[in-house]
């Protein structure tokens, strides 16, 4: 069986430049494109990516918790979102600038629209909520008010209360001795109006309920079987009398307030001394909880002299004022997907491939000597990426191991692995990125406790993240020294490996293994004219390797040689990149690019990128791997590794991306490349003006959802799979 082609690409086509506001200077100039410009806004692109993931909550064909799980992503991303980028947007206005961002937008118009589209976001979000928990209701798995609980469950929740809650909450009555209380970042809150005993004049009050109270209660079971739950916020409202006794409650909501979580760590900072970047981010994270805050969250109920009484005390502006629904943090309803126990209502779980057997180092080291071994997360088991780790700390022969730490798990088995390689006297050496962001707290923990039992922890090059992930293992063969390599696109972290995909790659290869090794002598020597042996490595060659190949597909689109870009990352922000692109695409170079999240480049404008097509595949698994493809005459390079076509990524932080160079595993990696293309189930396709728009199988064709697809390969039903058109074709 044979899947269609999804929709065409633009055929090739090559134009004279069209007339410009400006005239172009030199074979890179871009015209300006008489329209909406050139360039699509970061935080525009970014909303239009979650309003993606929105529309997978409100799709009733996906499982009735998996659609709730979307909705709690939805409210996540909108958190990070507001404390980073709406953050440094109010930052940047404050400071005097007129226009930002790569569109150079109205700094302050593109404030209010990225906040109108954010409270349009936010009220859908509620109405799909709404929407799904009258659909759990009818499943046997009720969220309810307190009003609805049956006298029983009463008892029940009244019992809760007094036992768990009430010995953890603090009252406060806001008046000249009691001050308004500091609220941490994205607290849960209640605010009061509170009528005291005879004449006296109403007060207000807060109570902040603490981070370690789940804020779903779960309640017995009825005799039906069917769940109840209780949110927090709804229990301590209900019996906030107990708290503030003598008082009668006249309004009582619950709030929520994000705060600014950038950090910022300047030279004035560090002074040379150990440590003294370990402690500059440890007061920088003490510093975020007292951030100013860029949002509140409150109950739509609330009355206007409530909200006024928040807004003075927090300093927060009416535009970043959200009204909400129950619960104002929805976020943490991800908890009902653990506690409804009904399998039917959530996704047949994925049972990873187990595509190679690492469990014997002896067996594993002859394999990658032999060839190396490409793997597809999720849908192949991540084991062997924390069985080669724990082999390197187990096997005599392994003399050093070297690693990247950006993001990990909380109980990770391979920090434990490299705790025990240091304790058995094995060189291990990691470099630890202490700003990634909302990790840092785990990592300095991770860097402590290796360097404990006798690893050597570095912490990356100043001003530059390390974003790469590499794993470097030294052993003494007998025909010398040979060095073995991992490297991924994703990060050391078992748990997101189930749920996002993401490539690896194990190498012997010397030349691989060799760059791999000076990297990892830049990271810990600053060293000045590194050989990276066909590595890419920001900010040295990531830029202008890339720019290189698609100048060389330009070439070979004028020659009349078969060209072409084909590539899968998250973002596509930098406008050097973008602007390569565009004179490619009026050379005639097909360009297939597959963008999870942002994109500011504009595909299928005449004159300016009509041989360009972009699409977004949003699914079950958060799409994560980072792909480079380019057709080089019909003899393609490919490329893996951890790096965007993003300023930071290109520019601001160490990344690796790693050549591709066996044959089979660059044919492998070109035909998910082309079954990611075929989708036509979960692919959303990028129109000029940042809209995206949903695919449909056309009639005749077969669907396929790509995600789906490798999972039943993985599984051994290869054979029952349609066939898939070249990637090129």
């Amino acid at each position: 069986m044979a899947i269609s082609p999804s929709p065409s690409p633009h055929k090739m086509v090559r134009r004279p430049l069209p007339k410009s506001r400006k005239a172009p200077t030199g074979d890179a100039a871009v015209p300006a494109y008489e329209g909406s410009g050139v360039f699509i806004d970061r935080e525009l692109s970014w909303l239009a990516f979650n309003r993606r993931v929105l529309e997978e909550a409100q799709d009733v064909t996906v499982p009735l918790l998996e659609r709730l799980k979307f909705i709690a992503i939805v409210g996540s991303n909108l958190d990070e979102f507001f404390e980073v980028r709406v953050a440094s947007l109010l930052q940047r206005i404050e400071s005097g600038a007129v226009n930002d961002g790569i569109a150079q937008l109205d700094a302050r118009e593109k404030l209010a629209g990225v906040l109108a589209q954010a409270q349009q976001a936010v009220s859908d979000q509620y109405r799909c909520w709404a929407a799904i928990r009258e659909e759990l209701c009818k499943a046997g798995a009720s969220v309810k008010e307190l009003a609805e609980l049956t006298p029983e469950e009463e008892v029940q929740a009244r019992a809760y209360f007094r036992r768990e809650v009430y010995p953890l909450l603090t009252p406060i009555t806001v008046d000249p001795s009691h001050p308004f209380p500091h609220l941490l970042n994205k607290a849960l809150c209640l605010a009061l109006i509170l009528k005291p005993p005879g004449k006296g004049r109403e007060a207000f009050g807060v109570i902040t309920v603490p981070r370690s109270l789940s804020r779903v209660v779960s309640l017995p079971p009825g005799k039906d079987g069917a769940q109840s739950f209780l949110f927090i916020a709804d229990l301590v409202r209900h019996y906030a009398g107990d708290l503030f006794k003598g008082y009668a409650i006249r309004e009582c909501v619950s709030f929520r307030a994000t705060r600014n979580s950038n950090l910022y760590i300047g030279d004035e900072d560090l002074d040379g001394e150990e440590g003294s970047l370990l402690e500059a981010v440890e007061e920088e994270i003490r510093n975020r909880r007292r951030g100013d805050v860029v949002r509140l969250e409150i109950e739509k109920g609330a009355s206007a002299t409530l909200v006024e009484f928040l807004r003075d005390n927090l300093d927060v502006e009416p535009g970043l004022i959200f009204r909400t629904g129950s619960p104002v943090n929805l976020n943490r309803i991800t908890a009902l997907y653990s506690l409804i126990s009904q399998p039917r209502l959530k996704f047949p779980s994925c049972a990873p491939g187990h595509a190679v057997d690492f469990s014997d180092p002896e067996e594993m080291f002859a394999r990658l000597r032999s060839h190396d071994v490409l793997l597809h997360h999720p849908f192949e088991s991540y084991d062997p990426v924390v069985r080669f780790i724990e082999a390197a700390a187990n096997d005599p022969q392994v003399l050093a191991v070297k690693t990247t730490l950006y993001r990990t798990s909380d109980n990770s088995p391979i920090m434990y692995a490299l705790m025990e390689a240091a304790q058995r006297g094995k060189e291990v050496i990691v470099v630890v990125e202490l700003t990634a962001r909302f990790d840092e707290q785990s990592n300095i923990r991770w860097a402590r406790q290796l360097e404990e039992r006798g690893g050597t922890v570095i912490y990356g090059l100043g001003g530059l993240k390390t974003h790469c992930k590499l794993a470097l293992v030294v052993r003494r063969e007998k025909a010398g020294f040979r060095r073995y390599a991992h490297v991924g696109t994703g990060n050391y972290n078992p748990d997101t490996a189930r749920f996002y995909t993401d490539f690896s790659l194990f190498t012997s290869n010397r030349d691989t293994t060799g760059g791999i090794f000076e990297v990892f002598n830049h990271l810990t020597a600053n060293t000045r004219r590194p050989d990276f042996r066909g590595l890419w490595v920001s900010p040295l060659s990531f830029l202008s390797g890339t720019l290189a190949l698609i100048a060389r597909e330009r070439e070979n689109a004028r020659a009349g040689k078969p060209s072409g870009i084909a590539a899968k990352f998250n973002a596509l922000l930098d406008k050097e990149v973008i602007e390569a692109l565009y004179e490619a695409s009026r050379d005639g170079v097909p360009i297939r690019l597959i963008v999870r999240g942002i994109c500011s480049l504009r595909p299928g404008v005449p004159g300016l990128s009509e041989n360009i097509r972009v699409k977004s595949v949003v699914g079950r698994f958060l799409e994560h791997s980072r792909v480079f493809c380019f057709r080089n005459g019909g003899d393609e390079e490919m490329f893996i590794g951890s790096g965007d076509w993003m300023v930071r990524n290109l520019r601001e932080r160490v990344e690796v991306l790693a050549p591709v160079r066996e044959p089979a595993l660059r044919a492998r990696l070109t035909r998910i490349l082309s079954v990611y293309w075929r989708d036509n189930v979960a692919t959303w396709w990028m129109s000029h003006d940042g809209s995206y728009a949903r695919a449909r199988p056309a009639e005749g064709q077969v669907p396929l959802n790509a995600q789906e697809f490798f999972m039943q390969e993985a599984s051994g039903a290869a054979s029952e799979l349609p066939e898939i058109p070249g990637l090129w074709d």
